[in-house]
């Protein structure tokens, strides 16, 4: 695997998912699942823990092939698990990728979706030499644009049926966020 040493900001950390994170990960995403379910994909009622441990030894796999990482998002002093945090859909060529995240919802109203996505962000900069990180919102999800908004992301626009959550298709704000946001420099 990646060698990684978590990023924080002394509130939250990211840090890459690990096999022992599935019992923890599963009570947040069933206490979370009424909240989960119109934006997520793979959140359903009838959402099963070996559903997490699967998706967990997915993500280690594809991030031992640079194609996606999946980060717990957990508090800084005592690793309560807080969350999940994605860069997916990583361009080589063009050196951009999709950030998703989610909070638990006992969680949320905190700022740790913020704080996260700024990590995140920072990371895909930092470490993995990427150029933009775009956070692909429906245009529903009221919550998450809140989140790009306060941080700071650059609204860019509506794209038309670009998200796809079942049978439902959504149109979707483009956020970006660049390099010079958190005073670095593009590097190709």
């Amino acid at each position: 695997m990646f060698s990684m040493t978590p990023v924080t900001d002394s509130v939250i950390t990211l840090r890459p998912l690990r096999a022992d994170d599935a019992a923890s990960m599963y009570d947040a995403v069933c206490e979370s699942i009424a909240d989960l379910k119109p934006w997520m994909s793979w959140a359903h009622d009838n959402y099963q823990k070996k559903e997490t441990r699967d998706w967990i030894t997915l993500a280690q796999a594809r991030w031992n092939d640079g194609s996606y990482y999946g980060f717990a998002i957990t508090e800084a002093q005592t690793q309560t698990f807080l969350g999940g945090l994605s860069l997916s859909h990583i361009h080589p060529l063009y050196q951009f990728c999709n950030l998703g995240y989610w909070i638990r919802s006992t969680q949320r109203g905190h700022g740790f979706a913020g704080r996260a996505t700024r990590l995140g962000a920072r990371f895909a900069f930092e470490r993995l030499k990427l150029i933009r990180v775009e956070l692909v919102i429906a245009v529903e999800n009221e919550a998450s644009q809140k989140v790009a908004d306060k941080i700071g992301a650059h609204r860019e626009g509506i794209l038309h049926n670009r998200l796809v959550n079942g049978t439902t298709v959504h149109d979707a704000v483009m956020y970006s966020l660049l390099p010079s946001d958190f005073g670095l420099a593009a590097r190709l």
